[in-house]
């Protein structure tokens, strides 16, 4: 079993904005500015919507699995001898979340539940073991590992992340005489992202188109708790504001969010020390002054 981070599309998360530029009749550039994220918000809807309505995944084999069956989606256009099958409308689930960047943006997250798994969920910063595929809405795969990988989800595309902690992964695994493992009760799943929710204007590869719709399908086996920078909090914990976003808790204002920082409060004293924890892993905060304020978070 490979549990090595995936490093390539996935692992790039989408920060910023950049601008095309594209070559003038003097040689020189001309810049393109980005799409306006609203209106390639209702755009991308549409695209993923028209998508959902002409295909489906194999349900009948999730219902009644053949032998061998590994509880894998596979995806196909409503035509011809599929003519009567279930669109994928019908059967997913529709997340709203807003855009990061612009407060009056939302989009519609589409997920699909095959499985939904019997063990424990990922939170939005955890680390979670998958097998995956990327595509675009015509088919084309663009990334993908039939192996499991490690994915720590503070590194991934939003759509990705905000799909994934709707399942659960395994309940248990034996480890096979090859190496392998075998995972029982685990998720099994797709989400159907819109541009915005995933690369936008700047894809990482070329295989990715810009404002490109994105599909990805996986079997959820494992979510484990991450503690990033290893101070005896939990990463989830260090989510100050509850806006399941890390990114924006840096109580000293420092380069580095609470949640990779090993001196929260920058005070010269290791966060791991201004905690108590006890034999069973229960957490307290002092807070030697009495102002409020626990003593990791608190520089006076």
């Amino acid at each position: 079993m490979n549990k090595n981070f995936l490093t390539f599309s996935l692992a790039l998360g989408l920060i910023g904005l950049v601008y095309v530029s594209c070559r003038n009749d003097d040689d020189g550039f001309d810049e393109i500015p980005p799409r306006d994220r609203g209106e390639e918000a209702i755009a991308a809807d549409a695209e993923l919507v028209e998508y959902l309505q002409t295909h489906f995944y194999n349900y009948e084999e999730f219902a009644a699995p053949p032998a061998g069956f590994e509880y894998l989606i596979v995806l196909d256009t409503i035509a011809g001898d599929n003519a009567d099958k279930t669109p994928l409308i019908n059967q997913v689930e529709t997340k709203v979340v807003a855009d990061s960047r612009e407060d009056d943006v939302t989009y519609n997250l589409y997920y699909l539940t095959a499985r939904q798994g019997e063990g424990n969920s990922p939170t939005f910063v955890d680390s979670t073991l998958l097998t995956f595929e990327g595509r675009l809405l015509n088919g084309e795969l663009f990334d993908g590992s039939p192996n499991p990988v490690w994915f720590d989800l503070t590194g991934v595309i939003a759509g990705f992340r905000e799909g994934l902690v709707e399942y659960n992964g395994a309940t248990d695994s034996t480890t096979n005489p090859d190496g392998t493992e075998t995972f029982e009760k685990f998720g099994s799943g797709a989400i159907f992202v819109p541009s915005g929710m995933a690369y936008f204007n700047q894809p990482p590869t070329a295989s990715i188109p810009f404002y490109a719709q994105l599909i990805f399908s996986f079997t959820v086996l494992q979510a484990i708790k991450a503690d990033h920078d290893n101070d005896g909090i939990l990463s989830i914990d260090e989510d100050l504001n509850n806006d399941n976003n890390v990114l924006d808790d840096n109580t000293d204002g420092d380069n580095f969010p609470n949640f990779i920082d090993f001196d929260d409060d920058d005070d010269g004293v290791r966060t791991r020390d201004e905690i108590e924890i006890d034999d069973d892993g229960n957490i307290t905060f002092p807070d030697t002054d009495g102002d409020g304020i626990p003593d990791y978070l608190d520089p006076d």
